[in-house]
């Protein structure tokens, strides 16, 4: 069990002020932490870091700036290349991870059985976000780490911690040191 006193009052010694938005988002996951009753304290400790960055540090499932706009995924083409009619609804980051792409909205949708292909805004709830992150994130129902392949086992485990090489989970090398960064310091406040 998360000792949560502990967290936020060395979350405010490393990070600074909390809002009511940020523990709620936090108290989501520690959550759905407790209840998986994991204890490498180091993949949760990733798990935040990848929030804190994804989310624009608001801890709250958001929809990514400009909603794809500038990307593939932005329009109506799946991941594959080709392009869908149906559902008329486009796949830009949205949640705790920015979940992209038609293929990943459909996959773990199956994986969570829920209908994420024509209602991808329920990855803007707490509880969809959460459930989107550790199943993408670690192995799982699928046992991969359901977005790219890479899971938080593979790069923290009795033989290796590796924040920096973790961002391949998620998305490739892309911020890679900056959120090994908020790693550490997610850390020290969960220790």
């Amino acid at each position: 069990m998360i000792n949560r006193l502990n967290f936020y009052n060395n979350y405010r010694l490393n990070f600074g002020k909390l809002s009511s938005t940020q523990v709620s988002g936090y108290e989501a996951i520690f959550n759905e932490w407790d209840n998986r009753k994991f204890n490498d304290i180091r993949w949760l400790a990733y798990m935040l870091a990848t929030t804190y960055h994804e989310t624009a540090k608001t801890i709250a499932p958001i929809e990514e700036y400009g909603k794809g706009k500038t990307r593939p995924y932005g329009k109506k083409i799946k991941h594959s290349g080709v392009a869908y009619i149906t559902p008329n609804k486009l796949y830009y980051g949205r949640g705790f991870v920015q979940l992209t792409w038609y293929e990943n909205y459909e996959l773990l949708g199956r994986l969570l059985k829920l209908d994420l292909l024509n209602k991808p805004e329920l990855c803007l709830t707490l509880d969809v976000a959460t459930k989107v992150m550790f199943e993408g994130m670690l192995k799982g129902s699928s046992n991969v780490g359901d977005f790219t392949g890479k899971c938080l086992e593979m790069y923290f485990n009795s033989k290796v911690e590796d924040p920096i090489g973790a961002r391949r989970i998620i998305n490739g090398t892309d911020k890679a040191n900056l959120i090994a960064s908020y790693y550490q310091l997610f850390k020290k406040c969960l220790i």
